[in-house]
């Protein structure tokens, strides 16, 4: 068996976290964004789960996250933060009973839209200041800002004495 050792200054940065525990986080969401691209539609409807479109940027600011969300009300979408993680759920509920009507004589040629419940967790790499997290919902997207939290300058004067 090998085994690796890492160096004490790799093992923490930014900020004291670790760059392995980032990289697997990272490798994680390249899995699961794989993983959601390879569902087939027709069977979203069937699990329960359905895919939407997720898109995050980041700049000095903060995190800008947009879902596409269409179909679903305001009310069915909930937003949290907890230990770093920002959670994103949403369900879109089925107005109509494809089984209740094709009892009725009602014909469905083409059924592709999915219903349930949406979630998403994203790991952010930096702390967010918590009470400036910002939410809407317009034209069934759901876009959600979170603002880094700013760190106070810890600048320490040192005095230098004459030998």
């Amino acid at each position: 068996m090998v085994r690796y050792v890492v160096p004490t200054y790799a093992r923490r940065a930014r900020g004291g976290v670790d760059p392995f525990t980032l990289m697997q986080r990272e490798m994680e969401n390249m899995l699961e964004n794989f993983t959601r691209a390879l569902q087939p539609v027709e069977g979203a409807a069937e699990t329960g789960f359905f895919s939407p479109v997720v898109e995050a940027k980041e700049d000095d600011k903060g995190l800008t996250i947009e879902v596409d969300l269409p179909g679903v009300d305001p009310e069915d979408v909930s937003v949290e933060l907890s230990e770093g993680v920002l959670t994103i759920k949403a369900e879109r509920k089925m107005v109509k009973d494809i089984d209740e009507e094709e009892k009725n004589g009602v014909k469905y040629h083409i059924a592709e839209r999915a219903y349930g419940t949406f979630l998403r967790r994203l790991s952010l790499p930096w702390e967010a200041d918590e009470d400036k997290i910002e939410a809407s919902f317009d034209k069934g997207v759901l876009k959600v800002f979170v603002p880094r939290k700013e760190e106070e300058k810890k600048t320490k004067k040192i005095a230098v004495k004459a030998a």
